[in-house]
């Protein structure tokens, strides 16, 4: 008897993390059979239609700024993925990492998770020699904390990354300072009540980054780093603490008017790189979204510890600089303590949360691994459904990027919703409907882009607390939903359907006139429904 020949399963990766209207967006396509089909579209609607010969890179042209959905379909299955057009590169920022630097490293795999997951910026943590003296180490030599560090390998994912789109982002503390050169700092140290130097660990002291010396030398040691290594962009981390000391001198320093000096620093040392500062859990934010960076980044811990913390955090920055991309280091240690399929869940629901408030995620890098320390290095190796989870929300959040990314988006939630309002509501069965994070309801959020509205819908039902950090069972099911909306003059509304877990490309669903109200009914929610009406 012959051996069955095993059919291959359709797969598509972009070629890179995002394009140019100028240029041509190309695909990687595997899998295909006869008969097979390759589909664009934008917004729900079908663009174009190509049958592909055979697997290899197709180009489907020029495309105007905006997210799309590609889908092959092929005699065994169809593979989906996302990709966006923009001119203005520098607007959204996927955030991954990679932590590993070793002579000779293979990085093949880490390209195509780039690739797959539309990771427009990675962090390069832990690249340098030391906190205070980037390049003094040579070609090779051993990190801070040991670990072995090729410069050769840096230059070539560099090199790489560049290629696919992606932004090389450098590690770089602002104001740390190891054993070897703290003679040379230790006149702008900041001390404790006890006089002692505030540190991390017992290997780092910590300096008042706006001294005179210190920020001449950190814009050199940035402005080297971009020319003999080749970076993009730098990474300026802070600790979190402290936010007011004391130097040697008896001289009280204000971090928040600190940080904004440094940062400007780093932008003189250099001019055209892409710089995201770390507001740890959101200190100074207010101080420095307006300063010369690229991005609003903030890392979040306690007392941020729930879903309706983290959609505050991304509203206070997004007031703050509502046009720079919004990026929330929410590590998920609940991969160290639960299943893979209970941290899954919980992973969803802060996609849900921060995407549906228009900022994106810190946790992806590496080929298949995501974080659960700010030690990147001790990072966890991602399961099958994880890199699943990971690769369809990241696919969604970049088909709908306008309606999720956009900085022109407006919360209208109080002004269409609620018995006073009767403008525009949902209601489902057995299910409360609410405007808070609340278990065992759905959470529901409304905005306004470019005259559409935008309805959020992330279903709490059947969960027992609100925490993003937490094992999760999965969300009960709660049925289908109606949605009642005012309607103007006698033309019903448009409304359309997307879910990243049941059907990612929105689809139209139908709607009825019941007097001055059109109703729709909504397919039933799995973790998160985005919901699109068009008055």
């Amino acid at each position: 008897m012959p051996i069955a020949t095993p059919h291959p399963v359709p797969d598509l990766i972009p070629v890179r993390s995002l394009y140019l209207p100028s240029e041509e967006v190309t695909v990687e396509l595997r899998g295909c059979t006869p008969g097979s089909m390759l589909r664009t579209w934008h917004l729900g609607e079908l663009l174009s239609e190509v049958t592909p010969a055979d697997d290899g890179v197709l180009s489907l042209g020029p495309l105007p700024s905006g997210g799309y959905g590609i889908e092959l379909t092929t005699s065994t299955g169809t593979a989906r993925t996302g990709v966006l057009v923009t001119d203005n590169p520098r607007s959204r920022l996927r955030y991954g990492f990679v932590a590993s630097y070793t002579p000779d490293r293979d990085i093949n795999a880490v390209l195509e998770n780039v690739r797959r997951l539309h990771l427009n910026g990675i962090q390069f943590y832990d690249w340098a020699y030391r906190h205070a003296d980037l390049l003094g180490g040579g070609e090779d030599y051993r990190d801070a904390l040991d670990q072995p560090v090729s410069l050769a390998t840096v230059r070539k994912l560099i090199e790489e990354l560049g290629n696919t789109g992606t932004d090389a982002i450098g590690y770089a503390a602002v104001y740390a300072v190891g054993p070897q050169e703290w003679d040379q700092w230790k006149h702008a140290a900041l001390l404790q009540a006890d006089g002692q130097p505030y540190g991390l660990g017992d290997f780092l002291n910590i300096i008042d980054p706006a001294d005179p010396q210190w920020i001449e030398h950190f814009a050199k040691e940035l402005n080297r780093s971009v020319e003999e290594v080749g970076f993009h962009g730098f990474h300026l981390d802070q600790y979190g603490y402290p936010r007011r000391a004391v130097l040697p001198d008896g001289k009280e320093v204000d971090l928040s008017e600190s940080f904004p000096t440094v940062i400007d620093a780093s932008r003189r040392g250099a001019p055209g790189a892409r710089l995201v500062f770390n507001n740890v859990n959101d200190f100074p934010t207010w101080a420095t979204a307006a300063t010369d960076q690229d991005a609003i980044y903030i890392e979040v811990w306690a007392p941020h510890t729930t879903l309706g913390s983290l959609a505050k955090v991304v509203t206070r920055a997004r007031a703050a600089s509502a046009e720079k991309p919004i990026v929330i280091a929410a590590y998920q240690h609940v991969y160290d303590s639960a299943p893979a399929a209970e941290s899954d869940t919980a992973t969803a629901y802060t996609m849900a949360t921060l995407f549906s408030h228009g900022a994106t995620q810190l946790l992806a890098g590496e080929a298949d691994r995501i974080l659960v320390d700010p030690y990147y290095v001790r990072n966890h190796k991602t399961a099958p459904s994880t890199q699943s989870l990971l690769q369809r929300w990241y696919d969604y959040l970049v088909e709908h990027d306008e309606l999720l990314l956009n900085p022109a988006t407006v919360e209208v939630t109080g002004a269409w919703v609620g018995d006073y309002n009767e403008a525009l509501d949902v209601h489902f069965e057995d299910t409360p409907v609410t405007e808070e994070p609340t278990p065992g309801a759905v959470w529901r959020r409304v905005t306004e882009i470019d005259g559409k509205l935008v309805l959020h819908l992330i279903n709490l039902a059947g969960q027992d607390h609100t925490l993003w950090d937490a094992a999760r069972p999965a969300p009960a099911p709660i049925g289908s939903g109606t949605l009642r909306l005012r309607t103007t003059g006698n033309r019903l509304p448009r409304v359309r359907v997307a879910d990243p877990d049941r059907c990612a490309r929105l689809t139209d669903v139908h709607v009825t006139a019941d007097g001055e109200y059109a109703i729709a009914h909504l397919p039933e929610p799995h973790i998160w429904q985005t919901v699109l009406v068009e008055p």
